[in-house]
């Protein structure tokens, strides 16, 4: 590994790193270079791209400080006895990779994780020896998400909370039966008891904060994780539980979820084929209807099939909608925000205008149809001061006809 190019090191671990999905941006305060002091603002290869929640495409360098590893985790390319070519980054590589892509205004902030090396407490000690010379010694204002080990120091993860935006503590896998199988090094108590920590020191360092200016900012971009789908048995009602359990729990700001992909020399307990993307995509989905539009986890739970698997061919909220076709269509100049939430092809965006733009006339379907992308899709669930779905065709054909398609029949007349 010494004899090593950064350049040859910078392909190894960016390519090694691409299988983290949990580099969103969003969420994190402000820094800004003023005066002239400072670099960076939270405003090619190892660049990976996340959105913040006004849709702004924000660039990370991404990369691992090593793929060497003592864990031998079946599911992960980078275990110990896997067959890969190694590299690592010494910490001062990483600063000057960081500033240096800043300065060519090809990144706006870093995503840093790890293989263990030596032990978790060297390893984190390493991560945190990064954020801390960019934000010390080179008042680098980017953004800085670091990945953090459980097993290490609490001090250390904490540490790595004082300088970073984000931090993430990755759950691996959706059951602890699956952890156990797969990851046989890694503790699903320990895993939870770091996130409980980091959650408590949000909390803290929050409440601060409003007492004292000069208190210190720790992760104001909280703390997210990561599941693996399809590496194991657990089916998707079970992540859901999952996910949502986690969110009510630590107060995550964002559970990614990676289809699993085979690897080289995979261990014999893997599945040979990954999952659909699709599963994923529907994951998802299915995580935003309990985040932004008042789903339980059980009312998720109601559209999966028999195995416990959420349909592939249309979206889950659409699939809610269908099997409770008795709920619709709702008004959209009289029903509750709640209500207008669960019709197909309307956002929270959509939802907001529609409550706040009746309160001063009614509502046609024009004016719905300026708010959505595709008013064909609204149409069967909603009722207008124009409009009221007169052809209610089957649940089946329903959804055949409302499954994205190059070409959509029209399906009502007013």
């Amino acid at each position: 590994m010494a004899q090593l190019g950064t350049r040859e090191k910078l392909a190894i671990l960016a390519d090694a790193a691409k299988y983290d999905a949990s580099c969103a941006s969003s969420g994190t305060s402000k820094r800004n270079s003023i005066g002239g002091k400072g670099i960076g603002s939270t405003e090619g290869m190892g660049i990976c791209h996340a959105y913040a929640p006004d849709g702004r495409c924000i660039s990370l360098l991404k990369i691992l400080l090593t793929n060497s590893c003592i864990f031998d985790c079946h599911y992960c390319i980078n275990r110990k006895s896997s067959n890969v070519r190694r590299a690592r980054f010494t910490a001062e590589e990483v600063v000057q990779l960081t500033l240096a892509f800043y300065k060519r205004n090809y990144i706006e902030g870093l995503f840093l994780s790890s293989g263990i090396i030596r032990s978790p407490d060297y390893t984190m000690e390493q991560i945190v020896r990064v954020a801390r010379s960019l934000r010390e010694e080179h008042d680098f204002h980017g953004y800085i998400h670091l990945k953090t080990i459980p097993d290490a120091d609490p001090e250390l993860v904490h540490q790595a909370g004082l300088h970073a935006d984000r931090v993430s503590i990755n759950v691996e896998l959706p059951t602890v039966a699956g952890l156990t199988r797969l990851a046989p090094e890694k503790d699903a108590g320990r895993i939870e008891g770091a996130m409980k920590d980091m959650k408590a020191a949000i909390v803290d360092t929050r409440d601060a904060k409003r007492r004292f200016r000069s208190a210190p900012n720790f992760a104001p971009a909280g703390q997210s994780t990561q599941m693996i789908v399809g590496a194991d048995g657990a089916d998707d009602r079970a992540i859901i539980g999952r996910a949502s359990g986690l969110y009510d729990r630590f107060r995550l700001r964002r559970v990614y979820y990676s289809a699993f992909s085979p690897i080289p020399d995979a261990s014999a307990v893997l599945p040979l084929k990954r999952p659909p993307l699709m599963r994923e995509h529907r994951l998802y989905q299915s995580d935003w209807l309990m985040r932004f539009y008042g789903f339980e986890p059980g009312e998720v739970g109601q559209v999966t099939d028999a195995a416990g698997m959420l349909p592939l061919d249309i979206d889950p909220k659409l699939a809610w909608a269908l099997k409770f076709r008795e709920r619709f269509p709702v008004d959209v100049n009289r029903a509750d925000r709640e209500a207008l939430l669960r019709v197909p092809g309307l956002g929270v965006k959509a939802v907001d205008k529609i409550v706040a733009s009746r309160r001063l006339r009614s509502l046609r379907l024009d004016d719905v149809a300026r708010l959505t992308v595709s008013i064909a899709k609204v149409r069967p669930f909603i009722t207008t001061a124009d409009w009221r779905p007169t052809l209610l065709t089957d649940r089946a054909d329903l959804g055949a006809r409302l499954r994205p398609a190059s070409q959509q029949l029209e399906l009502f007349a007013a």
